[in-house]
């Protein structure tokens, strides 16, 4: 079965070719892909399926009707139509291939934007037009060879090192280490076919005065504040001294406040925590240069507090990114750069460095990043401490114990650090707009028996094996939050039986620990079964254990 994505759109041929055609429809599809990375619609094949229908015949003039009009009925929107293709099953069908539109905004002959997000294409309304346009102006900023500085005119030094660490690194391959000098620079973007350096080879490869002389150099200023908020620290790095590697590197390395650790308990030894785990503040620092907009003015600022790590960034997130799916969305913004950092191990992959920093919170139970984005800047803030200091232990046992995949250990992780988590909640703090989707997230965890469910469809719940502790051994405090409903239920009964008829929020607030929902449901359930009895209005309501003959 193949899926939909950012880059790909299966059409049924009813919708191209023939009386029911939607050629309007497809335009909206093909100024999608435009305004995005491009893409390729796949005309004869139905969305989840593998082929298209083994009768299915085509005919050329078809399809060179169907491009002829998408031109038509569209602007700044490069068409390139494949050949007819045959299918091993002998149905037939053919792709269009959509250009990314580098220098202006593509819309439909109507004057329609639109954009491609995941799998779907959405308007674009009149606010976001500026923010559309500036992403156009961010991508074409790399290989503008405004300076006009030819290759001799570079620091030799930096183009030495940067070609030694090409060739060295384990994520370039062969054939493009088997080129010259000039060759593997003009792959990575840094020299351009008339033998200038790009503004990303000035950036790389640059003298400082060359750097300086870039449309917005820029300063990473490091600054450490106290209890009361008070600077008691600053640092800054200039770009224009520094290739992203080195100054990356020198951040690492000075910014010390970044290594402290804490003590954790562990049975009955101690062991320390990285308040900010390594790969975390080496991918934020890393998105905050790969990402940042270059177009326009504004330092990079990284702002420990005591109990928190703040970075931002100049420019907004990518167009169709926001704090809600970042998790999931995968967009570009200077991707020469990013391809760059990459396959020199400065960073992870387009798309997937979220993801890690996600992984490394919740392995280490602590809250998932906060994200604040406008149009001129883009802030994260990371926290210090783990939510629940004794999870970390069986998260330990549980990494020794089990091979899991990283969107396992992100679902496990949130899920042990707030130790019960209602199946709405976890969909919600996975970025997923339908609980269903949860399946994949969860994988084996409920197969393994590492997480156990209560309740049915929408009131499911999950939680941490109570049977993994015991394998453990570890000396945990038992919770009233994870306590099953039967002997929750018991509780209440035993509750009411001493202190007699009391309200809902009387009976709360003798179970501080258990979430009120628990205990409304579980009360809701006694009154169903007539164990317990409800007496007076809505809003005098009190409960009292029935006695049984």
């Amino acid at each position: 079965m193949r899926l939909e994505d950012k880059n790909r759109e299966y059409k049924s041929l009813k919708k191209a070719i023939g009386n029911k055609a939607n050629h309007r429809d497809l335009a909206e599809t093909c100024v999608c892909f435009a305004n995005g990375q491009g893409g390729a619609i796949i005309i004869g094949i139905e969305d989840k399926q593998d082929a298209p229908p083994a009768v299915q015949k085509i005919k050329q003039e078809d399809i060179n009707a169907l491009v002829k009009s998408l031109r038509q009925l569209t602007d700044g929107v490069s068409i390139i139509s494949s050949e007819l293709i045959t299918h091993a099953n002998g149905g037939a069908y053919f792709i269009l291939n959509i250009q990314p539109s580098t220098r202006v905004i593509a819309t439909t002959s109507s004057g329609k934007v639109f954009i491609r997000i995941s799998d779907n294409c959405y308007p674009v309304g009149s606010d976001e037009l500026t923010n559309l346009a500036a992403e156009k102006t961010a991508f074409q900023w790399e290989i503008i060879t405004a300076q006009k500085i030819k290759l001799g005119d570079a620091d030799p030094q930096k183009v030495k090192n940067l070609i030694s660490d090409l060739r060295n690194s384990e994520k370039v391959s062969d054939f493009i280490k088997e080129k010259t000098e000039d060759e593997i620079l003009a792959f990575y973007q840094l020299l351009s076919p008339e033998g200038f350096l790009t503004n990303l080879g000035v950036l790389w490869l640059g003298r400082s005065a060359q750097i300086a002389r870039l449309s917005y150099p820029v300063t990473v200023q490091y600054i450490v504040y106290n209890d009361r908020e008070e600077k008691i620290r600053k640092k800054e790095w200039h770009f224009h001294l520094h290739s992203p590697k080195e100054l990356l590197l020198a951040i690492e390395k000075e910014a010390v406040e970044l290594t402290y650790s804490a003590e954790l308990p562990d049975g009955l030894f101690r062991k320390n925590m990285r308040q900010y785990a390594r790969e975390v503040v080496r991918e934020l620092l890393v998105n905050a240069m790969a990402h940042k907009k270059y177009t326009i003015s504004g330092d990079i600022f990284i702002e420990v507090y005591p109990d928190r790590l703040k970075i931002t960034s100049p420019g907004s997130l990518p167009l169709g990114v926001n704090s809600r799916n970042i998790l999931h969305e995968r967009q570009r913004r200077n991707p020469h750069l990013i391809q760059l950092m990459s396959d020199l191990s400065l960073m992870e992959g387009e798309g997937s460095g979220y993801d890690l920093v996600y992984e490394k919170l919740a392995r280490d139970a602590k809250p998932m990043p906060e994200i604040e984005s406008d149009f001129t800047k883009v802030s994260v803030s990371v926290f210090s401490k783990t939510m629940n200091p004794e999870v970390v232990s069986i998260l330990d046992y549980i990494d020794k114990h089990y091979t899991l995949t990283q969107k396992e250990y992100i679902t496990l992780g949130i899920i042990a650090a707030h130790k019960k988590m209602p199946a709405t909640q976890l969909a919600s703090h996975l970025q997923l707009s339908q609980d269903d989707r949860t399946r994949t997230w969860l994988g084996t965890l409920l197969e393994k028996e590492i997480l156990v469910s209560q309740g049915e469809k929408k009131g499911t719940q999950y939680l941490l094996n109570p049977k993994l502790f015991e394998q453990a051994r570890l000396n945990i405090t038992p919770s009233l939050k994870t306590m099953e409903s039967y002997k929750l239920e018991a509780l209440i009964k035993e509750d009411l039986k001493y202190n007699g008829k009391s309200s809902m929020s009387d009976i709360k607030k003798r179970m501080k620990e258990v979430p009120e929902a628990d205990i409304q449901k579980a009360i809701y359930k006694l009154v169903a079964d007539e164990d317990v009895a409800a007496s007076g209005g809505k809003k005098f309501r009190v409960y009292e254990l029935v006695k049984k003959k």
